[in-house]
């Protein structure tokens, strides 16, 4: 849900569609519900209600951690991506309705903000699924990387950098719905690379894993940029174009090199050991 909102407020701003709806909150150009046909009014509507149920979800997913028992850092990760939702909420409303009211309201700062803000909580979600489901293994390793490298290889296809296809409002949510994946697929593979270097697997060796991590970590600060980038926040000249492209390229490079050390990482995962007498 949380990745779906993400493509869909930059399909949203892409469009031109942010400041539809008369810049009005809850309503939209005087109604509760606009009419049911796609227009800038319907699909800054229809990002708002998505938004909302994504919001109770988060909600409800930190509180499922608490109720159901879940370890110390599942429950850190999902109660931190509420406590930072009303933030992320704000800045929303100071860019959709009251970027003529607030100065500097509809600007290059507060996309920034509102991408970063985004990225954060969508970053915690992903902890908290990947610690909720239980220890790792070097299977999951394995799947972690290649999900990043699909993921990142196909932003680079829809990429503003990369002139395949027309950087449309439609292409543009294809590169956040793939980089989005690749950075998921790098959390995981941070995740649990970061276990196994510290409680271990057994029969893998800790050397290969925490070389893994260091790319996958590296990756990730790459795809970061690009993700930064793949909205207008700077003047985009043939520099930064260049400057993107070199980015896409440590990011694929360091993802291709954490799939590739992981190949030879093998094992099963460790079990406590028995107590005496047991």
């Amino acid at each position: 849900m949380t990745l779906t909102l993400f493509a869909l407020g930059v399909y949203t701003a892409a469009t031109g569609s942010g400041l539809a709806c008369q810049a009005q909150w809850p309503l939209c150009s005087d109604q509760l519900i606009p009419a049911l046909v796609i227009n800038p009014d319907f699909i800054e509507w229809f990002h708002r209600v998505w938004a909302m149920v994504t919001g109770f979800l988060i909600i409800g997913v930190a509180g499922w951690t608490w109720l159901g028992g879940l370890d110390r850092r599942t429950r850190l990760a999902a109660t931190l991506a509420v406590a930072i939702l009303p933030l992320q909420i704000t800045v929303g409303a100071v860019t959709v309705t009251l970027g003529g009211l607030v100065p500097g309201g509809y600007t290059v700062s507060t996309h920034a903000a509102h991408l970063i803000v985004a990225l954060t909580i969508f970053t915690l979600l992903a902890l908290a699924t990947i610690w909720g489901g239980g220890r790792g293994s070097p299977k999951l390793l394995r799947i972690a990387t290649g999900i990043a490298l699909v993921g990142i290889l196909g932003s680079v296809v829809v990429s503003r950098a990369v002139p395949f296809v027309t950087y449309s409002p439609g292409a543009q949510a294809a590169f956040y719905v793939t980089g989005l994946a690749g950075h998921l697929g790098l959390v995981a593979t941070v995740a649990y690379a970061t276990e196994a270097v510290g409680s271990g697997y057994a029969g893998v060796d800790r050397d290969a894993v925490g070389t893994v991590r260091t790319l996958a970590a590296g990756s990730m600060a790459a795809l970061i940029v690009t993700l930064l980038l793949g909205r207008d926040l700077v003047l985009y000249t043939s520099l930064w174009q260049q400057f993107n492209l070199v980015a896409l390229g440590v990011a694929v490079a360091l993802a291709a090199g954490a799939a590739w050390v992981v190949r030879s990482i093998d094992g099963t995962q460790a079990t406590a050991e028995p107590i005496a007498g047991d």
